[in-house]
């Protein structure tokens, strides 16, 4: 009988991470996989978890094809389609916070039920980075003020749009996609009930192969909203704050730059 080849994915715990980092990566990826057989986008295996590691299916990378890029697209719009029962929920079961950012230095990421996206974004995304950022000096009084008027500007509702909740990857960026002969499979997720559009701007923020085919494929399934384009930068304010907060350099000029271009973007479609 062939065995089956594995990837062991060791995550630090104790002192050197949360110790439920693992489980919560798994409950993430388990979460996303229950769409894939209704042709939501494929998921790499999760075959066993423990406190400081994740065995996952094996994946042979492959350059990326245009077709395989279309099929990723219509995937994700059907694993968005999936739901959450909230802005913010976790993956079921999942009680506490989530993580999101490198193993070695993951940042709280909060979880909970938020009746909209703007209030959600205001209170569980701009906020707590904000407050991080300040305290470790990477934000400037500039920065500050531009993000709290952001924030103020989410929570009003005036940036809604009419999208229910999506079960969100939650860090899609590039590296995150693996390409395969078969196709494209997400890893390491942040698994989370978001904004659909989070997904896609993630992918655009740090560049993905074939993008405008991707683009094409969500839309064959599930059309986007009109004014999404003047959207991208308010999605991608979240993901340049982290990088922020957690690199330096200058994501902080980036996430204001993000959170200007919203002015006059509009909101429910």
């Amino acid at each position: 009988m062939r065995s089956v080849r594995t990837f062991r994915k060791q995550v630090p715990g104790g002192r050197a991470g949360p110790a439920d980092y693992p489980a919560w990566e798994a409950a993430g990826l388990r979460w996303l996989a229950e769409a894939s057989g209704a042709g939501g986008a494929a998921v790499v295996e999760v075959l066993d978890v423990g406190p400081t590691h994740l065995e996952l299916r094996h994946l042979d990378p492959a350059p990326p094809t245009a077709a395989h890029a279309r099929a990723l697209g219509r995937g994700l719009a059907v694993t968005h389609a999936a739901g959450a029962p909230a802005f913010g929920s976790g993956p079921p079961g999942w009680v506490g916070d989530g993580w999101l950012g490198p193993t070695s230095e993951p940042h709280p990421l909060a979880l909970g039920s938020w009746s909209s996206w703007g209030a959600f974004l205001a209170e569980a995304r701009i906020a707590p980075l904000l407050w991080a950022g300040r305290d470790r000096g990477v934000l400037d009084g500039g920065h500050v003020r531009a993000l709290e008027e952001l924030a103020t500007t989410a929570a009003s509702g005036v940036l809604d749009t009419d999208d229910p909740p999506a079960r969100l990857h939650g860090d899609l960026w590039s590296g995150n996609v693996v390409w395969t002969a078969t196709g494209a499979v997400l890893i390491d997720p942040a698994a989370h009930g978001g904004h659909r559009e989070a997904d896609l701007a993630m992918l655009a923020l740090f560049g993905c192969p074939h993008l405008g085919e991707v683009l094409a494929g969500y839309e064959e399934v599930a059309p986007l909203r009109e004014g999404w384009r003047d959207r991208v930068g308010l999605h991608q304010v979240h993901p340049l704050l982290l990088h922020a907060v957690l690199f330096g350099g200058s994501y902080a000029d980036r996430a204001v730059a993000a959170a200007r271009s919203v002015r006059g973007a509009g909101g429910a479609g």
